[in-house]
């Protein structure tokens, strides 16, 4: 139930997200939910996923670059290749700096998105764009991090006959792994590379600079 309750907190924030706050009060969802969602709730978190390549990756395996977090599907009809489309933009629009951002593109869709799909999907709007999947659990227990929500809705009879409702935030993460702000599905690329240089020069300014290192790519 206490897990439950701070992942009902999570949600609430969404909207708050957009002010650029890493710890915000989220407002009680219910009058039972009172204790748990009127404490501060922290944006991302420790996660272990996998590239589609298979390597294991968590969290503190893209230290030192700006994230760029999304969680969707590659069966999405309009929202995810709508965000993939503006990030692929904003890193050619970055140039040089686009190599100190990595986006990740983490599936909710366990059962379609296989490591082939997902890789071929990512790499078709940039290579530069990772795609991470994971067991049911563990997709769980990332989106749990970041507030993320997604519900399953029948189609039809068969297997794959579902399309799935998803949160379709822009998550920024920091070098050192700490939620900076969040773009909502309507940002340009031209609105998040501006974010991202700015974000970028005021780390360089206090001395915080984030790692030229590449990542694992998937």
């Amino acid at each position: 139930m206490k897990r439950l309750n701070e992942h009902v907190a999570l949600c609430a924030l969404v909207p708050a997200l957009l002010s650029g706050v890493a710890f915000v009060t989220a407002p009680a969802a219910s009058e039972s939910l009172a204790p748990a969602a009127a404490s501060p709730v922290k944006i991302g978190g420790p996660f272990t996923l996998s590239t589609s390549d298979g390597k294991t990756v968590t969290d503190r395996t893209y230290r030192g670059k700006w994230l760029l977090v999304y969680f969707g599907y590659t069966f999405c009809p309009t929202s995810c290749p709508a965000t993939l489309l503006e990030i692929a933009a904003a890193l050619k629009e970055l140039g040089p700096d686009g190599g100190r951002v990595q986006p990740l593109f983490i599936t909710v869709d366990p059962q379609r998105d296989t490591p082939q799909v997902v890789q071929q999907y990512t790499r078709s709007f940039d290579p530069r764009i990772v795609g991470l999947i994971g067991t049911p659990e563990q997709l769980a227990a990332a989106a749990h991090e970041y507030g993320a929500y997604y519900v399953r809705h029948r189609t039809g009879p068969g297997a794959d006959d579902y399309v799935i409702d998803h949160s379709t935030y822009l998550y920024v993460m920091d070098p050192q792994g700490q939620f900076v702000r969040a773009f909502d599905s309507a940002a340009s690329a031209d609105r998040i590379a501006a974010a991202l240089r700015a974000l970028m020069t005021a780390a360089s300014r206090s001395g915080s600079h984030a790692s030229k290192e590449p990542s694992p790519s998937g």
